[in-house]
C-alpha cells in the first residue's frame, strides 16, 4: 500500500445509508466503487483491505458488491442525489451476509464521532436513535465486533 493509500480510510458502512450525512453518503458510494474495482481486479491497491473479506466470501462478490451499491443509489434518490446508476450493473439476488449486532453498534458509535465533529445538529437526532438498521445486504447475528475490524 502507497503512503497515499495508507492515510485513507475506507469505510464500508454496515449500517443503513440513511443514517449517513451527506458527506459520508457521497464518501461511501465513492468508496463502494473503489471496493468494486478492487473486487473485480480492475485496480492494485486495496486488494488486501479488510472490509472486504466479507464480500469476498460470498460466492458472488461482484453481485454483492452491486446489491450493496444499489441499496446507496437508492438512499441517494430518496435525497434528489445524482449518482451515476451506470457505474454499477444491475445485481442478480445476492444471499444476505452476516453482520454481528456489535459490528452493527460500532459502526453506529463511530459514526456519531463524525457526526459530531462535522453536522452537530444531525449528530444530536442521530443520538437519539435507539434501534439500529443495518444495510440491507446485511442480517444480523448475535455476535462482537467483526475480526476484520480496525479498532483505534
Amino acid at each position: 500500500m502507497s503512503s497515499l493509500q495508507a492515510n485513507i480510510v475506507v469505510r464500508i458502512w454496515s449500517i443503513h445509508p440513511r443514517y449517513l450525512d451527506a458527506a459520508g453518503l457521497v464518501a461511501l458510494w465513492r468508496e463502494g466503487l473503489l471496493a468494486r474495482k478492487v473486487l473485480a481486479g480492475e485496480t492494485k491497491g486495496y486488494r488486501n483491505h479488510p472490509q472486504l473479506i466479507r464480500f469476498r466470501e460470498t460466492p458472488a462478490p461482484l453481485d454483492s458488491i452491486d446489491h450493496y451499491l444499489q441499496a446507496v443509489l437508492e438512499e441517494a434518490r430518496c435525497r434528489n442525489y445524482n449518482f451515476a446508476a451506470g457505474k454499477i450493473l444491475a445485481p442478480a439476488p445476492a444471499p444476505l451476509i452476516p453482520l454481528t449486532q456489535g459490528q452493527l453498534l460500532y459502526e453506529y458509535s463511530h459514526l456519531l464521532g463524525k457526526l459530531a465533529k462535522r453536522s452537530p445538529e444531525l449528530y444530536a437526532s442521530r443520538q437519539k436513535e435507539t434501534d439500529i438498521v443495518p444495510h440491507p445486504s446485511f442480517r444480523l447475528i448475535p455476535g462482537t465486533i467483526s475480526p476484520w475490524e480496525k479498532q483505534p
